[in-house]
């Protein structure tokens, strides 16, 4: 009777383990697809207006050829973003992992160079040029970007004293904040959809409540997510992996709303 039990709940415990997994996967897919989606917006409208001499689109973020050190940082900026979005859920795949090494050390290098860079781009861009949103806003942005580089200087030095546990927890950190722009018009679209409308802030000057607090969500979140779902897959409960299961499941949910409105709402007509 004993066995019987404990063979019971095993089965519970593996069910609940095998389900927080794949619900992880499910996430994971619908991230990359959306993230995917999103450079190639990024590519088709900036990389093909600057081909074509229009610069009308990198004028929008201040691109102004007068201001060669800000538009430098712009220019950095939107291209790296692209870099970063395409290359980083490559670094995730085990399978590549394990049957190409050498492309992912070197992926794994382009990928921290490239996110310290945007990260320091990104913070000259809101205090010394300005962008629009509140103060606040112009904090999470900071805030951000000092994650990434943290994260991305832990990663680091665990892969270089070959400490691959706690590199690969850190590199799925830096995955996150790095994606935190992709993570705020996500964000926005799903709430924009939600309540038919802008609703807490001011669609002209991107100002609001709403706003503040999604800047800093866009990177805390999926943190907190994140180590809820480390804990509970290497030691949590087998009721702490169902609640783990079922907060993934609504994440992604959620994310797949957001990532339909912003390529139906934002990304398309702007390549069209």
């Amino acid at each position: 009777m004993n066995k019987i039990l404990s063979a019971s709940r095993w089965d519970v415990g593996q069910l609940a383990a095998n389900s927080m997994k794949a619900a992880a996967a499910f996430w994971f897919v619908a991230a990359v697809a959306g993230q995917w989606m999103f450079a190639w917006y990024m590519v088709a409208l900036y990389g093909g207006s600057a081909v074509l001499g229009n610069w009308a689109p990198w004028e929008k973020h201040g691109f102004n050829a007068a201001d060669s050190v800000g538009s430098a940082a712009i220019v950095i900026h939107l291209l790296f973003a692209a870099v970063l979005t395409i290359g980083g859920p490559l670094q995730l795949i085990p399978q590549l992992r394990r049957h190409a090494p050498r492309l992912h050390r070197w992926n794994g290098r382009v990928f921290l160079t490239a996110a310290a860079i945007s990260a320091i781009a990104g913070l000259f861009m809101v205090w010394m040029r300005g962008t629009v949103g509140s103060f606040l806003s112009h904090l999470a942005i900071s805030l951000d970007a000092v994650l990434i580089l943290l994260c991305g200087a832990m990663a680091l030095r665990h892969a270089l004293s070959r400490q691959f546990a706690p590199h690969r927890r850190w590199a799925l950190r830096l995955f996150l904040v790095v994606n935190g722009v992709w993570f705020f018009r996500v964000g926005l679209m799903f709430w924009l959809i939600v309540n038919h409308g802008p609703a807490g802030f001011d669609p002209k000057t991107l100002q609001g409540p709403f706003i503040d607090v999604l800047s800093f969500a866009e990177s805390l979140l999926p943190l907190v997510v994140l180590e809820l779902y480390l804990r509970a897959r290497d030691g949590g409960s087998t009721a702490e992996r169902w609640a783990v299961t079922a907060l993934l499941l609504v994440v992604t949910v959620a994310m797949c709303v957001g990532i339909f409105g912003a390529t139906m709402g934002m990304w398309l007509p702007r390549i069209r």
